[in-house]
Order: C-alpha cells, then structure tokens, then sequence
C-alpha cells in the first residue's frame, strides 16, 4: 500500500537524521587542518561542505517555516550560498578555501544547532506537507554534497607526497563483482525516457517524453583496466586522429598521459585510492577519466559512447553504480522541462550549457541516491569524480 502523507513525511524525517549523521561519519577520520584546503577552483573544503548543506536546510526551511527562528550567524548566508542568485551575494567560489574562520568546531557548532531546531520544526506536525518536498531536496542535496566531499578529498589528499589513508576501507575504486561480458542487443524503436512516478527527482528528469533510437548494442560491462592500457600503449594519447579537437588541445596542454591518480612504478602502474597507493588491478573498472579520454577511447576500439537515451533504454540490462558514466549527450532540458519557483529553480536549469551527461552512478554514491534517470552532468574536462566509460555501437 502506499505511504499516508504523514507516513511518507516521517519517513523523510528518519532519511534527514540518517544523511546528516552519514555526513559526519564522513570527515570524522580527518584532521583539523584537513578541512581548510581548496586545491581547485572546482572543488571545496570539507569544512565548507560542512555548512553549505547546513545552510540549505536554514535557508529553505528553518527561516521559512519555525516560527521564531534565529539564524545561527548573520553572516553564513553570505559565506555558504553557492550559487543561488535570489538569495543575495555570497564568496567567491575560488576563495572558499580562504575562509580559515569560522572553525572546524564553530561549523560543527552550526549542524548542531540547525539538526535541534530541525527537530522543532519536526514536531509541528501540522505543516508537515508545506515544506516535506523541500526537505526531501535539502537531503538529496546533501547526498549529493556527500559525494562531492569524498572527490573533493582524494584530490585533495592526492596531492600530498605522504599519500595519506583516508580509511584503510574505503578506497572506492575496488568492485567485488565480476565485470561482465558481451553486449546487448536492441532494436530500433520509441522509448520512453525520464522519471515517472511520483517518487522524488531533480527537476532536470522531469518531462516524461518519447525518443526515436535506431538500432544499436551497448556494452554490459565497463571498460577495464587492462582495456585502457592497451590504449595507452598504443599511443593513444600520442595520436591527435583519436581526439576531439578541444580533447586534443586539453592533452598538450597539461601534457596527460594516463588516467587521474595514476603514476608508474618498477612493477607496473599504480593508482592513488582513498584507501592509500594501490596497485592497478586490470580487470576493475577504468576510474577518473574525463569526456575527452573517454571519447578518445572509444574511438580508439571502433566503438563510441552511448547517448545518454541510449543508455536508458538499455538500463535494466546491465548492472551499473561502480562509476558514473559519460553519455555522449549534451546537458540540455527535455522537452516539456520547467523549472521550479524560486530560488531552488536556480538548482539545475541555469547549468545546461557547454556540459556533458553522466549517467549511473558511483561507488561514492549515497546508498538511496541513485536512479536510472538521474542526469549528472559536468565540464567534459573534469575527471575528479569517479567517471568511467561504457562503450556502444551500432547492431552487429
């Protein structure tokens, strides 16, 4: 049977505690000084993760709907938007990293007090429907944040000749599945594509719609290891012919010639995990590349990357969530795509240009976060976040 209204909002409430302890459980292994850095412009603090996902649940929320509510501080509007331009100014992206104060302790300080008065807000029952869909957005963006904090900290830690641990447990890289074999088949035909259901998504797969796809096959497993180095060793990333003329300029650029967090040793290659330095292993799914290498690849192996429909139709035929997986789709709105009121309209909409199309998920991912027409999407030269390649074609 379905959930009641009141159900399905104490369901969310559990989720709420759930998330915003995980998060915890997250940067309790770091030091102090761990939380401070920004080593990219793309990338944040922990500590600023800390307050942003704080931030949202008092700005949406806290100050909308308690009565009586006192912001924590006068100032964390400004210092922890992100990119919300209805909510006001805010710190520059690039300078976050900058923020030595407010503390570690003092943003901790923060999450406690918003997670009490949460719970005050919890206990007025009687408006739980006008803010419960607003709720469930605030947890999914702090899954999403969730993620980006664990990426954000292997590069960060990456960068350190110590090569730290960060949990001996968690290197995120290792799939215990056996990686599958051959393709599947599929036949040219209308597919539906985008969310149904009244189950929560993000805004940007809404617009339930039909596509066209001709015939074509998609590969059940992920390219490995051992696939790319054959293409590394074949000079793939000598040979201007297999890239994209902005792919190629990218490449003599910053003078890449494997993977992210790949380095060579006596024995072999070797990768930088969150678990530390570990060797390659070749039959684990490729991690860390970005469009371009893995258009290039594709290229390379006479196949291409499925288009992001593609890849949704086929879904359910295939085991996916190790590695978020580029679709050679343009990050655009579906046809009947609307953005919300607001300032939560500012969420996704205003991002659909000049990015490419992720789909799946990663071993990073919050458990309960992943769907099959959930739409990620980044600049095609970012490789930070656990990004693989799975390889389609045309019908054999």
């Amino acid at each position: 049977m379905p959930l009641t209204t009141e159900e399905s909002a104490l369901t969310a409430i559990d989720s709420y505690r759930t998330t915003r302890s995980r998060t915890l459980d997250l940067v309790r292994p770091l030091n102090p000084e761990d939380t401070v850095p920004q080593v990219v412009d793309h990338a944040s603090p922990p500590k600023w993760h800390l307050a942003h996902t704080t931030w949202f649940f008092e700005e949406f929320l806290l100050s909308r709907f308690l009565s009586g509510y006192q912001r924590f501080h006068p100032e964390y509007g400004y210092l922890f938007n992100s990119y919300y331009n209805a909510i006001g100014e805010r710190t520059a992206r690039n300078l976050r990293g900058a923020m030595t104060r407010p503390g570690i302790n003092e943003v901790l300080s923060y999450r406690s007090y918003v997670d009490e008065e949460m719970e005050r807000l919890f206990s007025e029952t009687d408006v739980l429907r006008e803010w419960e869909d607003i709720l469930i957005t605030g947890i999914q963006h702090e899954q999403q944040h969730q993620e980006l904090l664990l990426t954000d900290l292997k590069l960060m830690f990456s960068l350190n000749p110590m090569h730290p641990v960060y949990r001996s447990d968690r290197d995120l890289t290792h799939c215990s599945e056996s990686p599958e074999a051959g393709w599947v088949e599929m036949e040219d035909g209308i597919y539906s594509i985008g969310h149904k259901g009244s189950t929560f998504c993000f805004d940007n797969e809404l617009g339930e719609h039909r596509v066209f796809l001709e015939p074509y096959r998609i590969a059940k497993g992920l390219v490995t290891n051992d696939e790319y180095l054959h293409f590394m060793r074949d000079g793939g990333y000598e040979r201007a012919e297999l890239w994209l003329d902005e792919g190629w300029s990218w490449v003599r650029e910053h003078q890449v010639k494997t993977p992210l967090y790949w380095f060579e040793e006596d024995f072999g290659y070797a990768q930088y995990t969150l678990g530390g330095v570990k060797e390659i292993v070749g039959s684990q799914p490729l991690c860390h590349v970005n469009f371009y290498e893995a258009d290039a690849f594709a290229r390379w192996s006479g196949h291409r990357l499925p288009t992001e429909f593609e890849w949704e139709a086929a879904q359910g035929s295939f085991n996916w969530g190790h590695r978020w997986e580029w679709s050679n789709s343009a990050y655009l709105p579906y046809p009947s795509f609307k953005t919300v009121e607001g300032a939560l309209g500012e969420y996704n909409g205003k991002f659909m240009v000049n990015q490419m199309v992720l789909r799946g998920a990663s071993m990073a991912t919050a458990q309960g976060h992943s769907r099959a027409t959930y739409r990620n999407f980044f600049h095609p030269h970012f490789r930070w976040q656990f990004s693989g390649i799975r390889l389609a074609g045309g019908r054999s």
